[in-house]
This record gives structure tokens, sequence and C-alpha cells, in this order.
């Protein structure tokens, strides 16, 4: 009989003098969970083809709806952006370990670009239209812009289909302008734009990456898919080409025939 091994307690924190993802919360029992479907397949889209071609895949991580925490100063401050991509880290956490939260300190290396869906309780804020309550937490637009100088923030809404980009300059977010509703971002080779077509048989406008060229960066189904085409090709490109040897052989017994009827 297998005897399965009995639940431990999480690790503990490597550096006891600062909290890591260990001793912060990684969830909240007050809040509601994710609004709707779209703010589950969205996100995932977006971390199936966030793939920076400049960047070794184990120094890329991704998340949605993970906890962010920002402020070593008040610790069990953050934000849960709807989804989040960051370089230059390693992809799990501390090379060996699934994250439970994404703790800024610990990590010393801030997103590179955050994504929020608008949602109707959350729009105002999303949009940098709320203000800070003294004592209270800053908005998301604070700590994204001023407090993580996180360098691309991007706002869609799925009820619109609006995009809306912002890249930090000066300090401050300061609007992009879409080129073929993209936005692009040199630093890791990549767009971000919008794409009418099929994700897990869901047929919509959604926000996924590109390569600075325009080409769709493919999820791993669409690879398999693709792959999977380029084989039928082949295969029917050699039936052809034996059905072109067959024929070819056959005109040749053919004028052989005659030949020898011929000269008969």
């Amino acid at each position: 009989m297998t005897h399965l091994p009995t639940q431990s307690n999480p690790p503990l924190s490597p550096r006891p003098t600062l909290p890591t993802m260990y001793d912060l919360p990684s969830e909240n029992p007050e809040e509601p969970g994710l609004p709707d479907e779209f703010h589950f397949f969205q996100p995932l889209l977006l971390l199936l083809t966030f793939i920076p071609t400049n960047w070794n895949p184990e120094r890329v991580f991704s998340a949605s709806d993970l906890n962010l925490y920002y402020d070593l100063e008040h610790p069990s401050w953050y934000k849960r952006p709807d989804w989040f991509g960051v370089v230059g880290v390693s992809r799990l956490y501390q090379g060996q370990d699934l994250r439970l939260s994404y703790v800024t300190w610990q990590e010393q290396v801030n997103p590179f670009v955050v994504v929020e869906l608008l949602s109707p309780g959350t729009e105002d804020e999303d949009l940098g239209e709320t203000r800070t309550t003294p004592g209270k937490p800053p908005t998301k637009w604070q700590v994204y812009e001023q407090i993580l100088q996180v360098p691309y923030y991007i706002i869609f809404s799925r009820y619109t289909n609006q995009l809306q980009g912002f890249h930090l300059g000066d300090g401050h977010y300061e609007a992009m302008a879409l080129n073929d509703n993209q936005i692009a971002m040199p630093e890791i080779g990549l767009s971000l734009g919008l794409w009418q077509g099929s994700f897990r048989g869901i047929e919509r406008l959604w926000l996924r990456w590109f390569t600075l060229s325009g080409e769709l960066i493919l999820t791993p189904t669409e690879e398999a898919t693709v792959a999977q085409q380029q084989v039928m090709i082949a295969q029917q490109q050699v039936m052809t080409a034996q059905q072109q040897v067959m024929t070819a052989q056959q005109q040749a017994i053919t004028a052989q025939q005659r030949a020898e009827r011929l000269a008969a």
C-alpha cells in the first residue's frame, strides 16, 4: 500500500528580516474571484504568447491574478494585475519554486509590462481616475507609474474593444499611438495588439503578442496545428511526385509500344 506524504508547511523564509512570498498572503478571502470567463481566457492567451525574442525563456516570468507586493514600508499592500510580465528574473522563484506571489523587494526586478482588463468595478482605478485616500494604499496607476515605474501599462476593454497603451517617460505615463492596432515594445522584440480569431473555441477580438514585424506568436496548440498542416502538405507533395513519376513511366511505356507497332 502506498502512503502519500503528509502535507508540510511551506519552507521558511531564507531572509527572516524581510517578508518573502512565504510570509505574505497569496489570497484575500474577502475579495471575489475572477469577475468573468474573459478574465481567465484573455490572460491565459497573453501568458502563452509572451515569448520575448531577445530573452532566454528561463529569464522570463508572467502571471495573472497574482498578488504583486510593491512597498517594503507597507509590506501587506499589494495590487493584483489581471496580467503582468517580467524579464530578467528567474522563471521559478529562486530557480526552484512556483511563486505564491510576486514580492518586488525580494525579486529585485519590477514588472516590464502590466495589462488591466476593464470591468465596471475597477474601471475608474485602472484608468487613473480615482484619488488616494490618506492612510490607504495608493491606486494602481500610482503604483505602476510612480512606485514600480513599470515601462508599459496596457488597458483593454472587452466591451468596447478599445486598446490603450501608456509608456513611462520622464516619470509619467504618456499615451502611445497604436500602429495597426499594435503597441510596439522594441526592448523585448514584441508588439502587443488586437487579433480577431478563435482561442479555446471562442471567436472574438483578443489581445495577444506579435513579433515586431507583425507575425503572430503562436500558442503551443497553434504550433502543433501548423506542424501537422506542414506534415500533411509534405505528404501530399510526395504523393503528387509519385503520381508524376507513375504518369511519366506510363507515358514512356505507351510511347515504346507505339514505336514497336510502327516498326513492325
